[in-house]
């Protein structure tokens, strides 16, 4: 080893070598230089596009919350009502009408807020002109009520409970263009897939059933007619009541009442039962138990302290499911609702409205009308 590192001094010393024999840190400190010297302005390249994009995000997320206009929505629903089949005579006519609607709004369920309960509810709601307006026409329209009861076992006195407390007895119908309440609607965001597919169905009565877009009204939450039907319901349910050929839920009274009869007996209700009842529970019941969600037959409820109101005994029915509800609470009225209740709620869920139709159906019941 000796000798070999002697040549290599004697063969520098003499130039033997063309290339200077050095210790290598030499050479990689050199090399650490040039790659420095080199990629120096890549990463200052990088670093302004991290700095550009970083700045950009803001932007960007704002950019992406803004909403588009509601003109530019309507082009993306005429491109969907087109793929769904609607005719280009429909899309042609009902577009240029469609506005705006700042009134519509998504709901028109029962104020229930902390200064009412439930008796000042049925008070305001189901006043006494409304219980002795329900009477007269219920007489009026007996014989068209008993046929559409006849065809679908449903009674009566729902029917025209439920016409007084959604429209008014037809009073209050609706006097806007379902086609802007829907399409306003969907664009506000709040349900669109629901609102716009409600749209769609609006689209497809106006082009299937002749139905003009000013003889199309709702309500500011999209209900239809006497009997305040979504359009997906009258697609569905809509009944020709009186054979015209036409089935015209707005105008024609024996049309709304076939209507929502169809829809009920759907719905599952049995004419052979009523809605629930009020009722008397024990101070020891496990509140656990109440809840729509939680039904039980009559013969249970009995056993289990519940009584009706007048404190007599509940009918003994195995085959009668009621589930307790407390809408106001412990302190306030307690009822045992049966399937037909849950049907009524279909227009709109809550246990005011149930409670409301199911109250002013009693009124036209009792005293019988003669």
């Amino acid at each position: 080893m000796h000798r070999y590192r002697t040549y290599l001094t004697q063969a520098n010393q003499t130039n033997a070598f063309p290339v200077k024999v050095c210790h290598f840190g030499v050479y990689q400190n050199k090399l650490y230089r040039l790659a420095a010297y080199i990629f120096a302005p890549i990463r200052v390249f990088v670093c302004f596009i991290i700095w550009l994009s970083a700045c950009s995000l803001p932007a960007m997320a704002q950019q992406s919350d803004e909403k588009i206009s509601f003109s530019d929505y309507l082009i993306q629903l005429k491109q969907e009502a087109r793929l769904q089949g609607i005719s280009q005579a429909t899309l042609d006519l009902a577009f240029p009408q469609i506005k705006l609607f700042k009134k519509a709004r998504a709901t028109d369920s029962p104020q229930t807020d902390k200064t009412h309960n439930l008796d000042t509810y049925l008070a305001d709601t189901v006043p006494e002109w409304k219980v002795d307006t329900a009477r007269v026409l219920f007489k009026e329209h007996e014989q068209q009520l008993n046929a559409i009861a006849s065809q679908y076992s449903v009674q009566p006195r729902f029917l025209v409970a439920l016409w007084g407390l959604v429209s008014d007895f037809g009073e209050a119908s609706g006097d806007y263009p379902v086609l802007s309440v829907t399409a306003s609607l969907a664009f506000g965001g709040e349900r669109e897939a629901f609102f716009k597919k409600e749209f769609i169905v609006a689209l497809s009565i106006m082009d299937k059933d002749h139905i003009g877009f000013q003889d199309l009204k709702s309500r500011w939450n999209g209900a239809m007619g006497q009997t305040q039907l979504m359009p997906t319901d009258y697609l569905a349910y809509g009944q020709d009541g009186d054979g015209d050929g036409k089935k015209d839920i707005w105008h024609n009274t024996q049309d709304a009442f076939a209507s929502a009869a169809y829809l009920l007996q759907q719905l599952g209700w049995n004419g052979n039962d009523t809605w629930g009842r009020q009722v008397q529970v024990p101070a020891t019941l496990d509140l656990a138990l109440a809840g729509l969600d939680k039904p039980q037959s009559l013969t249970q409820w009995q056993t289990l302290g519940i009584r009706k109101f007048d404190h007599t005994d509940l009918p003994s029915r195995e085959d009668i499911n009621a589930s307790l509800i407390m809408p106001d609470g412990v302190t306030g009225r307690k009822y045992l609702v049966y399937g037909n209740y849950r049907a009524l709620m279909h227009w709109q869920n809550t246990d005011y409205f149930g409670i409301s139709v199911a109250h002013l159906s009693e009124r036209i019941k009792y005293p019988p009308i003669n």
